[in-house]
């Protein structure tokens, strides 16, 4: 932390937001938070370092991060069976990096399908990565439209998924508990320097904290399907194993990320998890950004109980706490407390409603901005006027 709380002098701030998920970018919420506050306290020094979890914006997170980077764009299958248009992203050192959201997130949906939704399309992105000479695949999970265990994916790289009469299975996850086979031999080979897998939770694959229970009713599945998604689930992995993948993979932190894709790519293609924010942090320079800063502001979507296992204000609070830094969190809707001894704004409050906050993030977010800057301030006159 640096002294300039103690000496008077301009504070440091490091603003550092995951995105607004439908509203707006980690990138554009980060300037308005800075703006915000620049209209308090114009003489404090503010940086910005937008960061994501492994969802949407983590392309452009690691574009900032790395100029020389080359963005790839590949027409693809999208998690309805309608074509979008998906982006990779190919770095410096021979890594592709790869985003789920792009080509089977759920805003590409055109109305949700639980049942039926589909990770084709970013198979179909990996597939184009590795056709240009990429040496290492990097797959950031999150925002998934489905729960198809990343068979979708795998089949566009070349495996085989067959029931009873050796015919192939139908895309989506309500159709795994048909699965007789699993059958690999087709895939394609795997880049010199392997696969990993940016993931958002630390979620296992099945059960009532796997991946069809916690975020089957956020895509649109209810009580009989997310039981049927999750018995399809168990019975992939227990026909993987079969095939020749690992055993265990059902219970390993992170498993359940994307509806179960992190735990298809890690059982078929022996893929790493690494935890999304944190290592994106990395990536932005995060951890020497804070290293003599005042305060960080961090926000997103919405900020409950699941916000400190795995997303963004969880992985960046936990830096800032190394160094004994305050957090502020700014986030649409509040349902939980905010890390210890910090503070917390929900935009729904200083907007009288979640849609009027939503019409018009980026005011909000500068409202935000400028009343943290004001607390503090408030705090500093305090604690000077308590000196002797």
């Amino acid at each position: 932390m640096s002294d300039s709380a103690d000496s008077g002098g301009p504070l440091r701030i490091v603003i550092a937001p995951d995105s607004f998920k439908g509203s707006v970018s980690a990138t554009e919420a980060a300037a308005a938070l800075a703006r915000g506050w620049r209209a308090a306290r114009p003489d404090d020094v503010v940086l910005t370092v937008p960061i994501a979890d492994g969802g949407e914006g983590t392309l452009d997170v690691f574009a900032a991060a790395a100029p020389q980077a080359v963005r790839n764009n590949v027409d693809v299958t999208g998690p309805d069976g309608r074509r979008v248009t998906a982006s990779w992203l190919a770095l410096p050192d021979g890594t592709a990096l790869v985003e789920l959201a792009q080509a089977s997130g759920l805003p590409l949906m055109a109305a949700p399908d639980p049942l039926g939704a589909h990770t084709v399309g970013l198979g179909e992105t990996i597939a184009a990565a590795l056709d240009a000479g990429s040496r290492r695949i990097l797959v950031a999970l999150g925002g998934s439209a489905s729960t198809d265990g990343g068979t979708g994916l795998l089949t566009a790289l070349g495996a085989r998924f067959l029931d009873t009469t050796g015919r192939p299975l139908p895309p989506g996850g309500g159709n795994l508990l048909s699965l007789a086979t699993v059958d690999l031999t087709g895939l394609r080979t795997l880049p010199p320097d392997g696969v990993r897998c940016l993931v958002d939770v630390d979620a296992p694959l099945l059960g009532p904290t796997g991946a069809a229970a916690v975020f089957g009713p956020q895509k649109g599945a209810g009580g009989a399907e997310i039981a049927r998604l999750d018995a399809g689930l168990a019975r992939l992995a227990e026909r993987m194993e079969h095939a020749g993948a690992p055993a265990g993979l059902t219970v390993l932190p992170g498993a359940g990320a994307a509806g179960g894709t992190a735990y298809g790519l890690a059982a078929a293609l022996r893929a790493a998890l690494v935890p999304g924010a944190a290592t994106i942090a990395d990536q932005a320079g995060l951890p020497a950004a804070l290293a003599d800063a005042d305060l960080l502001i961090t926000g997103e979507g919405r900020f409950d109980q699941t916000s400190l296992a795995g997303k963004v204000v969880g992985a960046v609070s936990v830096l800032a706490a190394r160094v004994g830094l305050p957090v502020a969190v700014v986030a649409g809707q509040v349902t939980a407390d905010p890390p210890a001894g910090g503070d917390a704004l929900a935009l729904a409050d200083l907007a009288g409603g979640t849609s009027a906050a939503m019409a018009h993030p980026a005011h909000w977010l500068e409202r935000a901005g400028t009343l943290l800057a004001r607390r503090k301030s408030d705090g500093l006159a305090r604690a000077t006027s308590r000196q002797p």
